[in-house]
């Protein structure tokens, strides 16, 4: 009966430790999330992109994930920091349900005219049309780990898996709304026509840069003038709600040009949280920008909000597979977007070049 007895609460104690096991490692199997923390997981991957497959984690390589399989160590490990997709928080962001997605944008808009009481009233003009198609491209990721690890890591593998696939993933993003080719991508703003006529001449889907004064550089002389002209090249209903973007190498430079009067044209954001702010406008910082160089677009000013579209085809998902390739688990992560410039009107570039 004493063997009997303790057997029993023996069995009683494995039954918990698995319940609890259960409990503190969440399953990323099946594609979209059940309660709140899963839906917080999605809805972070749908400001991610990226089309590099991971390396495998393993326990018997220290560097593929060796090191963690001993207790004794840090259940934490430290990522690190990155811009992720900076795009994506000034344009416009929509969800579609399918990749026939289309957007019609009128030019020119419809035409009026003055008349007596009694005069006839001719047609007036009619709005061109133009039809907007963004590319769309598949972004996915396919790591592993071996069972193995998954039992025996000291951290939470899984998710660190996720964390992994959405820094990749806002990484190839981002990257593809600023320079993307459009083939099997979205299409980056940098690659549209570019021209230094006005919105009234150009054609339709020709972005307009402000030359800096320079091949490479700024002007010599009152450099600072140049970026208030490229804000008022944008027209002034498109200016509520416009931004900087640049990175970080161009804002440097910038954030030592004064006015006359030796005030910084520049000014930091009054508290955390707030952009910092240059001309009255925010500055965005993509990394993805150029480095200023003789004829590059290094700067953009613009209502990305109307001028870029990002389409969205559902939601991230991410299966999870431990038979295709077994002993490993495979976490599989696919997210299906495109990206275009819509108005390109609402977009203005500055070119580094003397005119």
């Amino acid at each position: 009966m004493d063997y009997e007895t303790k057997a029993a609460s023996l069995d009683a104690v494995f039954e918990d430790a698995c319940v609890e096991s259960a409990i503190t490692r969440p399953a990323l199997s099946g594609a979209q999330a059940q309660d709140a923390g899963k839906t917080a997981f999605v809805n972070g991957y749908l400001r991610r992109g990226s089309e590099v497959e991971l390396k495998s984690v393993t326990g018997t390589v220290a560097a593929d994930g060796g090191y963690a399989v001993p207790q004794e160590i840090d259940a934490a490990i430290d990522a690190t920091l990155r811009d992720i997709s900076p795009i994506r928080s000034i344009a416009n962001v929509v969800r579609v349900g399918s990749a026939g997605y289309r957007k019609l944008v009128t030019q020119n808009g419809v035409t009026s005219g003055w008349a007596s009481e009694t005069a006839t009233r001719p047609e007036t003009a009619t709005p061109t049309f133009h039809e907007i198609v963004p590319s769309f491209g598949e972004l996915y990721a396919n790591p592993a780990a071996t069972q193995a690890m998954l039992d025996d890591a000291a951290f939470d593998v899984e998710s660190w898996l996720a964390g992994e696939i959405a820094t990749e993933f806002a990484k190839a993003e981002g990257a593809a709304f600023v320079n993307g080719d459009g083939i099997n991508k979205p299409k980056g703003f940098l690659r549209s026509a570019v021209a230094s006529t006005g919105d009234a001449t150009r054609a339709f889907g020709t972005l307009q840069y402000v030359a800096a004064g320079a091949a490479g550089g700024f002007a010599s002389a009152n450099p600072q003038d140049r970026l208030i002209e490229l804000v008022h090249a944008l027209r002034a209903p498109y200016r509520q709600g416009a931004s900087w973007v640049m990175n970080a190498s161009t804002l440097a430079t910038i954030r030592k040009f004064k006015t006359s009067e030796g005030a910084f044209i520049w000014q930091p954001g009054l508290s955390a949280g707030q952009p910092d702010m240059l001309l009255g406008y925010p500055v965005v910082e993509a990394e993805d920008m150029p480095d200023i160089a003789a004829g590059s677009l290094s700067i953009a000013f613009g209502n990305f909000r109307a001028g870029y579209l990002i389409a969205e085809r559902t939601e991230t998902s991410i299966l999870r597979d431990p038979y295709s390739n077994k002993p490993y688990v495979h976490f599989y992560a696919t997210k299906r977007l495109g990206g275009a410039v819509t108005n390109s009107e609402a977009i203005k570039l500055m070119k580094f070049a003397a005119n």
